[in-house]
């Protein structure tokens, strides 16, 4: 009898402690659970804190501003300080030693008068040199309808290009070129050597011309120019070209030396400034 009621107690007591246990799971599970939703909420709410600062950011970024832009071109007017072209030395001869042989002392002629013009060697530039074969055609019919082609001999061509810096003597030294032996005269062109100068006083009137609309503009529409946002510039420096090319030489026949005239030279700068306004 004892025995059955200290069992019972024993099963009592057992009982008891595996339900304390239970209870204990399901209050940690159901603390970390709480512990899990309340980092999830933060995580969440970060992200979405983040995203519309993200959005903010850029809608701020492509916002629309209220702005004009001037557009105004700067013109200067400056004489061409340099004349550039090119002398060729056209020969022929039966073979490819005499042609060159005559082509070269002719060439040497021809430096040789310029640099005696007060032509610096840096000014002088070899552009091209060719040896090719020339051939001509003897005998159309319906086996050769081009006719057969006989080599004839060879023809060298070299080409010179001349910077001329004293204005005046663009004449002379075509003439004396050509005197040495020159039969082709390039395109002569009039540029200026050091034109960063116009360019900079053409730009400040072209700014100028701008600005000046800019003020007059926004006083018609009734508005402010709260600042310059943004600008921007393109220039223009013409080459003036006299001729394109001249198969002989010029002044030969008791003409004398060609006069040449190097006009002006426009340099243009053409601006564009945009305008906050308010």
């Amino acid at each position: 009898m004892e025995q059955f009621q200290t069992d019972s107690s024993a099963g009592k007591t057992s009982g008891c402690c595996g339900s304390q246990a239970h209870k204990n799971i399901h209050k940690t599970f159901f603390g970390l659970a709480i512990v899990f939703l309340f980092v999830l909420v933060i995580y969440v709410g970060a992200g979405a804190l983040n995203k519309m600062k993200e959005w903010k950011y850029i809608g701020q970024g492509i916002e629309a501003k209220n702005t004009i832009t001037i557009s105004e071109t700067g013109e200067i007017y400056a004489k061409p300080d340099l004349a550039i072209t090119s002398f060729s030395v056209v020969t022929e001869a039966k073979t490819v030693a005499e042609a060159l042989s005559n082509n070269t002392k002719k060439m040497n002629a021809v430096i040789a008068a310029i640099k005696e013009q007060g032509v610096e060697d840096k000014d002088l530039k070899t552009t091209s040199f060719n040896i090719s074969p020339r051939y001509e055609y003897y005998g159309v019919s319906s086996i050769y309808p081009s006719g057969r082609r006989i080599l004839a001999g060879y023809d060298v061509n070299q080409s010179l290009q001349v910077k001329i810096r004293d204005m005046e003597k663009i004449g002379v030294i075509i003439q004396v070129a050509a005197d040495a032996g020159s039969n082709e005269a390039s395109a002569l062109q009039f540029t200026i050597d050091k034109e960063d100068e116009f360019k900079k006083q053409a730009r400040e009137q072209a700014i100028g011309k701008a600005k000046a609309k800019a003020e007059e503009l926004a006083k018609q529409l009734g508005v402010k120019l709260v600042r310059i946002t943004n600008f921007s510039e393109s220039s223009y420096l013409p080459y003036y070209y006299m001729a394109e090319k001249s198969a002989a030489p010029m002044g030969i026949g008791g003409g004398g030396e060609p006069q040449i005239e190097t006009g002006e030279n426009k340099i243009t700068s053409i601006v564009s400034i945009t305008y906050e306004i308010d």
